[in-house]
């Protein structure tokens, strides 16, 4: 369904954006197996920047407080609800005319992908260890913001051990794919 504020929009930096009032995405993160994962999307093909890495998210609706929207984009994209999760603070990107709003947020339940309902913008979803980000493609803006958002968890004390040298990317880059998804 779409309503007004879908649609391009062009910032003060000169990117293309999808929202014409901002958008907003969810940042899940927990502890694993293989140190601090985060839960990514596999963005389908035909979406904006698709085929890449990025953390459920979308067009914020006229008014709509960016957490509001970035727990209705996790519920139509994922099937998550707002009691599946508990929410941290949040990292603005302001591109000036357009900003992207990370919401972070940790599981207030077990999440496992399988247990997700993806619709159809999502090829697959996964945990992905930070230490793993470099083996997938990110989402462009993830990965730009990616710095900024671990140091907000740091500062926040939500997980002291998060680093963007834990994750062996460069912000901006990404290589290869490889990671066992649920589709």
């Amino acid at each position: 369904m779409f309503t007004s504020t879908d649609g391009w929009t062009t910032c003060a930096l000169g990117h293309r954006h999808w929202g014409r009032a901002g958008a907003a995405g969810l940042f899940l993160h927990r502890a694993g197996g293989d140190g601090s994962e985060v839960l990514l999307q596999h963005r389908a093909s035909w979406s904006h920047h698709g085929d890449t890495w990025g953390t459920p998210g979308g067009a914020l609706h006229a008014g709509e407080p960016a957490h509001v929207g970035a727990l209705r984009e996790a519920r139509e994209e994922l099937g998550l609800l707002s009691d599946d999760v508990v929410l941290g603070p949040s990292s603005v990107d302001d591109h000036g005319g357009w900003s992207y709003t990370t919401v972070l947020a940790q599981p207030a339940r077990s999440i496992e992908p399988g247990d997700l309902r993806l619709d159809g913008e999502s090829n697959g979803v996964a945990w992905i260890p930070l230490r793993r980000f470099g083996e997938v493609p990110l989402h462009p803006g993830l990965a730009a913001s990616l710095g900024r958002v671990l140091s907000l968890l740091r500062d926040a004390g939500t997980n002291s051990e998060l680093r963007i040298a834990d994750a062996k990317i460069h912000p901006g880059t990404a290589v290869g794919s490889g990671l066992r998804v649920t589709v």
